[in-house]
């Protein structure tokens, strides 16, 4: 039975993928590619089934590895797939909205504001902590696989993955390109906040990311809609909470570059105010319905074996 083998992460991964083909099946009209799209979902919801059943027959440490950290791929590939979504299916930017709400809160433009403050040795190192966002999911996953029972790395790994899917769902309703692009000069934007060693690779590879294409004239037209919430906010505060609630040992180092994230959103020009607003919320969100989830399913996993 699949409540014996499936984990939280297996269900919420199973469940946002079928979300997203019955978007794809709704909006078929507006999504040249839907049929390649329902394929990987379904493609995905398969290996998912398949790693699950495989750890659970198997359960040597190679395949409970691929059972547990295919997490990290999958945010990826639906990162991706939502950017073919989201424009085709809310095809207008929100981000006069969060240009007025913060102007109302704090009377400027807060990455104008903040630009008073640049310097080539800060921007660099605000670049860096921005950029190590990618990294501390896996600072911390590693820690918790080597350390603690697999149960709490089963937590951690919903918990964030959860985040990331909650998080897509903002980008749905709220769609915008962030103050990069109508605040300021997008291609200026190397001669506004120029840094020292690392910062136009780190730009370059966060900018491909985003499907942003180099030397066009318009790349908010190609750039992925994903200023609100904040997933850069949402999901480092999870990972800073996560890192003291199992008492890491690099909980420091994360809590440190959390903090310098935080304020490199706003001063590289990546988030409006209200968008970190959006990603604190999101992770309140994220813990007070995750933690109630994960519960129930380890409550019916235990009643169904208690069947068997």
């Amino acid at each position: 039975m699949l409540r014996k083998l499936l984990t939280p992460l297996d269900v919420v991964s199973i469940g946002f993928l079928s979300f997203l083909i019955l978007l794809c099946l709704v909006f078929s009209a507006r999504l040249d590619v839907w049929p390649w799209l329902v394929l990987v979902d379904l493609v995905g919801v398969g290996c998912i089934l398949a790693l699950a059943r495989q750890a659970e027959r198997k359960p040597t440490r190679l395949w409970i590895g691929f059972h547990r950290w295919y997490c990290y791929p999958i945010v990826l590939l639906v990162f991706k797939q939502i950017y073919l979504m989201v424009r085709p299916i809310h095809p207008i930017d929100y981000d006069h909205v969060f240009i007025a709400i913060d102007r109302a809160m704090f009377g400027v433009d807060p990455t104008v504001w903040i630009s008073q403050f640049a310097h080539p040795l800060l921007t660099e190192i605000l670049q860096i902590a921005y950029f190590s966002y990618y990294i501390l999911f896996i600072v911390l996953g590693v820690e918790i696989y080597r350390r603690l029972p697999i149960g709490d790395f089963d937590h951690a790994a919903f918990m964030i993955v959860y985040g990331f899917y909650l998080s897509y769902l903002g980008y749905f309703l709220m769609p915008g390109v962030g103050p990069r692009f109508t605040l300021h000069d997008f291609a200026l934007l190397g001669n506004d906040l120029p840094g020292l060693w690392l910062t136009d690779t780190m730009r370059k590879i966060i900018n491909a990311g985003e499907s942003i294409p180099a030397h066009l004239p318009n790349p908010q037209d190609y750039v992925q809609r994903d200023v609100f919430p904040s997933g850069h906010t949402q999901l480092t505060l999870i990972t800073v909470i996560l890192a003291f609630r199992y008492k890491l040992k690099s909980r420091v180092f994360i809590t440190v570059m959390a903090s310098l994230l935080f304020i490199a959103t706003v001063y590289l020009r990546y988030h409006y105010v209200i968008d970190l607003f959006g990603g604190v919320a999101f992770c309140a969100v994220t813990f007070w319905t995750g933690d109630r989830f994960q519960r129930w399913w380890s409550g019916e996993k235990k009643r169904v074996n208690n069947e068997f």
